[in-house]
């Protein structure tokens, strides 16, 4: 047998991927979309996926108005200009910012809500120079997605900010209250906890949280909160994983 001909490669117990797999660096694997199942009810409060799902949320509001922001800043920008050669430009700065944008969300989701979604395809002008970059830049698809994503997210990060804040901090406060409730009476005027104090009819109304009975009660209506914030949670970032899968993704 001549020298010349090639080996053939050994056989190993690896199956090889399809020649038509995509793949994306941004995922260092063939692209998918997945997501991390929900912990269960009992130990969701407990869980780290919780928690980064809390850390979404937070540090979402900045981001979605600083996107917000960017995105009708240089939409008004450019349609403002669009009847001079400048407009064009402006609006493909802006899909392209839009663009890295929806990287970062595509990251923030890999990271936080363990959610894998492929990234689009980079934008191939068909002409070389700068026209041919802006024109491509302006029939991006996935560009004004990405925009769109800036523009529609804003309202719904700031609703997920504020119902994940309040519950998380609310249930954990009065969940907790057996541990503290001490505090008023030895540093403050106030025997318990003050639920309420108003002046109605010329009558003055007061209640405070004193007996063991009421602590108890506070308390489990704390506990009730804990376990209630994780699936409150899920069900608000579950929204933004389907708007980062349909708007940023490679569809």
């Amino acid at each position: 047998m001549s020298t010349d001909e090639p080996e053939e490669p050994a056989m190993t117990g690896l199956t090889t991927l399809p020649s038509t797999s995509t793949y994306h660096p941004e995922l260092r694997q063939p692209a998918r979309q997945r997501s991390e199942p929900a912990p269960a009810f009992w130990r969701a409060p407990f869980a780290g996926a919780t928690f980064r799902e809390i850390g979404f949320a937070v540090s979402g509001l900045p981001i979605a108005i600083a996107g917000f922001t960017f995105a009708v800043a240089l939409f008004s920008l450019g349609l403002g200009l669009v009847v001079t050669a400048l407009g064009l430009p402006v609006l493909a700065l802006l899909l392209s910012g839009a663009r890295g944008l929806g990287a970062v969300e595509r990251r923030r989701a890999r990271a936080l809500l363990a959610t894998e979604v492929a990234a689009p395809a980079p934008v191939r002008p068909a002409r070389a120079g700068f026209w041919g970059s802006v024109t491509a830049r302006l029939a991006d698809a996935a560009g004004w997605k990405a925009m769109l994503y800036q523009v529609l997210m804003l309202p719904w990060a700031v609703l997920t900010f504020a119902l994940s804040v309040t519950f998380l901090l609310t249930g954990w406060v009065v969940a907790l209250y057996p541990l503290y409730h001490w505090v008023f009476a030895r540093y403050t005027s106030w025997p318990g906890y003050q639920l309420f104090d108003f002046n109605k009819d010329g009558v003055h109304y007061q209640y405070f949280i004193t007996s063991p009975l009421q602590i108890a009660g506070v308390s489990a209506i704390g506990l009730a909160l804990v376990f209630l914030t994780p699936p409150l949670v899920r069900g608000l970032t579950n929204v933004h994983r389907m708007a980062i899968q349909g708007l940023l993704g490679a569809r």
